[in-house]
């Protein structure tokens, strides 16, 4: 499949090299573009997030850019495959850093010729939860009923800051930092209209919810942004649903690779009060 992409974008595959096998399959060739090959039925996304990166650019924003040619993504057998400017060495943002960059997005004038459509909070849960072969059929019902739950919720929820462009993944492996000092969105495919606040939840949780950062780092986001999400009256909905997510996500990833299957069973137990109140310990990357 990469060989017949590459030659249909006219790139040279030959010494490409795995740089990641996950939700998608990503590839370096020696030419130094990167090629992401999405998951079946994904075709649309990978159009629009082409089509997303090309207004970030126009717009000074910085982001992952798409190496330019004409008919991208590739149709493959059904499989949208993208080609990406590499970008240099970086790390995961900062707090502030993050902040800052979503400050700027949120700040954007939404593009008049791109429909980038409302932010869609559940998208492939139920397929994850469906795959997901090594729980407990019991398991797999709770995270049924928890996702009509929030569902429910999400339809009755209360008003905040005014909709903008979000980010829709705004998690710091997708907000990163480059040696040469420029803060880069990656993974654009979630890029929608939607309530800010959505993008604000992922750093929120990482004090509230994992304890991963502290008081003081989670104030100096805060004070970057200039909006603490939670002090609304719907952080609690949008917490929820993020950890629902990652929890679908290590699932399905359960389902595929066994290395994450403690770590798929504790984030289910987490979700159902088997380990105490928040924030909880023993979330950690998935393989």
């Amino acid at each position: 499949m990469l060989d017949i992409a590459c030659a249909r974008a006219c790139w040279d595959s030959f010494g490409a090299r795995v740089v990641h096998l996950g939700e998608n399959a990503i590839f370096r060739l020696d030419s130094g573009v990167i090629v992401r090959i999405a998951r079946a039925g994904q075709f649309a996304a990978a159009r629009r997030e082409v089509s997303v990166a090309r207004w970030m650019k126009a717009e000074g924003i910085p982001a992952v850019q798409v190496a330019e040619q004409e008919g991208q993504p590739v149709n493959v057998d059904g499989r949208a495959v993208t080609f990406w400017r590499e970008l240099p060495p970086h790390t995961h943002g900062t707090p502030v850093q993050v902040a800052a960059a979503l400050r700027r997005l949120h700040d954007a004038r939404p593009p008049r010729d791109l429909d980038l459509g409302a932010v869609q909070p559940f998208v492939r849960l139920s397929e994850r939860i469906d795959r997901a072969a090594t729980l407990a059929e019991s398991d797999r019902s709770w995270l049924g009923e928890r996702l009509a739950e929030l569902q429910r919720r999400w339809t009755g929820r209360p008003a905040g800051l005014p909709e903008c462009v979000v980010h829709g993944d705004a998690w710091v492996g997708n907000v990163v930092s480059t040696q040469t000092g420029d803060v880069v969105f990656l993974d654009l495919e979630r890029t929608s209209i939607g309530p800010p606040e959505w993008d604000l939840v992922h750093t929120a949780i990482k004090r509230s919810s994992f304890g991963w950062i502290g008081d003081s780092d989670y104030l100096s986001f805060v004070r970057e942004y200039g909006h603490d999400v939670t002090k609304w009256a719907g952080f609690e909905l949008f917490r929820d649903i993020r950890e629902f997510r990652m929890t679908c996500m290590a699932v399905q990833v359960a389902a595929e690779n066994v290395d994450a299957e403690c770590q798929a069973a504790h984030r289910v137990e987490c979700l159902q009060g088997k380990h105490g109140p928040r924030p909880w310990t023993g979330w950690t990357a998935l393989p």
